[in-house]
């Protein structure tokens, strides 16, 4: 029996499609349930935020404490993206291009920050560095303080971000394979060069969407921060923690105006995470 090639009519192919009625359903849906849970609450913070007027709004986020709370949150940013970057690049190194044991052990250890509640997280560098642990009497002993202080916000704030720049690069490289750096091995090229003149300018957007994510983490981190900080105003508030302080001393002008800081950081982290991903 002979077998019928030709393609199919219009008819036939339209009826696979959805009708028109279902498809404007569908996009209203979208449209109202994104309405509903993100833009009448970008609304709500930027009319609250100037509810008392500009000068009021700048007041807010330009006192001594606000200013506190963003340099800290800025610092905590740059240690943890630069421990973060630092061990993404050496840890994806080596499980995609070289083969040992205990190789699926390490990826499986790398999702336990998306795992743990971070509430937990900060506990456990409590058990570790506070005034009744092993280690922080010894380190206080040694003029070092951790928690309740800003290296303990820095640990923290490093844990909970430690995923987000090593799964952007491990795939990627899994990719890429490693033929190029034997390639350059091959023409005698160290270990350096190799890094720099092959792999770097392969994994260049890779790296950049994991630093723009943990940056963005970083900066809006709460649980963790909240338990290691102490709450101490003026020093070991960061943002998120400024904000809560606020809005419970019922200053929901000053609250919602950090808030805008964030939810500005949050746009612009969408946008670059666009770019990029056309990029990549």
């Amino acid at each position: 029996m002979a077998i019928d090639y030709t393609i199919p009519t219009q008819r036939k192919i339209s009826s696979l499609t959805e009708p028109a009625f279902v498809k404007w359903i569908l996009s209203a849906a979208a449209i109202i349930f994104l309405s509903a849970f993100l833009v009448l609450p970008l609304i709500v913070i930027f009319s609250e935020a100037f509810h008392f007027g500009i000068n009021a709004y700048f007041d807010s986020i330009t006192n001594s404490e606000a200013l506190s709370a963003i340099k800290l949150t800025l610092t905590a940013a740059l240690f943890s993206i630069t421990f973060n970057l630092i061990f993404s690049i050496s840890a994806a190194w080596a499980i995609t291009k070289f083969e040992f044991r205990g190789k699926n052990l390490i990826l499986t250890i790398l999702d336990l920050p998306l795992t743990i509640s971070p509430v937990i997280s900060g506990m456990t560098f409590v058990l570790l560095f506070g005034s009744q642990s092993f280690w922080g009497p010894i380190l206080a002993g040694m003029g070092i303080k951790v928690i309740f202080a800003v290296p303990g916000i820095i640990l923290a704030t490093t844990f909970v971000t430690l995923p987000y720049i090593v799964r952007e690069l491990i795939p990627h490289m899994k990719e890429l394979g490693k033929e190029e750096e034997e390639a350059a091995l091959s023409l005698g090229a160290n270990g350096w060069q190799i890094f720099f003149k092959v792999t770097l300018p392969n994994i260049k957007w890779s790296l950049l969407y994991g630093i723009i994510l943990c940056n963005a983490r970083a900066m809006g981190e709460f649980g963790a921060v909240s338990v290691v900080s102490g709450h101490i105003r003026g020093y070991t508030n960061t943002l998120p923690l400024h904000i809560e302080i606020l809005y419970n001393e019922y200053n929901f002008a000053g609250a919602f105006a950090i808030s805008t800081l964030l939810t500005l950081l949050a746009i612009i982290t969408l946008f670059i995470k666009t770019f990029i991903s056309t990029k990549d």
